[in-house]
């Protein structure tokens, strides 16, 4: 297996005392899988992503990686975020070139690859724009193709499509497939979106409120590329939808006890 998650459990210290986020998560995943993570909002997806991803560590349990302990970030796992963070005072190749100025690269070689992945989040052309020129789009396709210019083995994505409109975020769908069967990573991806986890996704687990924890598991068999309008695909989400409901209406009551 490429990622176990072995009795992963995180409480954090808040204003209102100890909060639960996890509670003895385990799964797995394999080598070039794409895996969803699907839940209502605070239900600790995004909290599994970090300490998947070397920036947290949980209080008990551990994540395995090629049958390794993870002890810390590392160049073979990369974050997607949300928003695309990018660097405003360079240009797009550059920001895509930054994170291999570590990796030894001479100039040359980081910008050709920088190129390379560029093209093949179709933003060739647009390596001298500077971010401001950029719509909400093109700026997280400059994040993905700086993610995969580090040719990691694992991504790690954080609902990286929240803040694009309906549109733009129907055609990442179709694109983020086509870049997963060239590249073969591994992907975890965040969302609460039903439709989106099972558009992308082999599988789907399902959390639950907080304390999270993994409520059921969907796989998903339908031909792809997969279209978020396909009937097959919709019908799929019904099941889904109902036992995500309740987990939703649940996170709402915390909230309300909690105010």
């Amino acid at each position: 297996m490429k990622l176990e998650v072995c009795g992963v459990s995180k409480t954090f210290q808040t204003r209102r005392g100890q909060t639960p986020a996890l509670r003895d998560i385990s799964f797995s995943v394999g080598a070039g899988e794409f895996v969803c993570l699907l839940g209502p909002s605070g239900c600790g997806k995004s909290t599994l992503l970090s300490v998947i991803a070397g920036l947290e560590r949980p209080d008990s349990g551990e994540v395995r990686m090629d049958g390794r302990p993870i002890a810390g970030p590392g160049r073979d796992r990369v974050v997607i975020f949300q928003e695309a963070a990018l660097f405003p005072w360079l240009n797009v190749r550059d920001n895509v070139a930054f994170g291999l100025a570590a990796t030894g690269l001479p100039r040359a070689a980081r910008y050709e690859r920088a190129e390379r992945y560029l093209r093949l989040v179709r933003l060739q052309g647009f390596h001298h724009a500077f971010v401001h020129e950029l719509s909400g789009g093109m700026k997280q396709r400059v994040a993905l193709a700086r993610a995969l210019a580090l040719e990691p083995q694992v991504l790690l994505m954080d609902e990286p499509f929240g803040a694009l409109d309906a549109q733009t975020r129907d055609m990442f769908h179709g694109e983020l497939q086509e870049i997963w069967a060239q590249t073969g990573n591994t992907i975890l991806f965040v969302t609460h979106n039903v439709r989106e986890a099972l558009v992308l996704g082999d599988r789907v687990l399902l959390f639950s409120a907080r304390p999270g924890r993994i409520k059921r598991e969907f796989r998903c068999d339908l031909p792809r590329p997969r279209h978020i309008e396909d009937h097959a695909l919709v019908d799929a989400a019904r099941e889904v939808l109902a036992d995500l409901r309740s987990e939703v209406l649940a996170a709402a009551a915390q909230e309300e006890g909690a105010g």
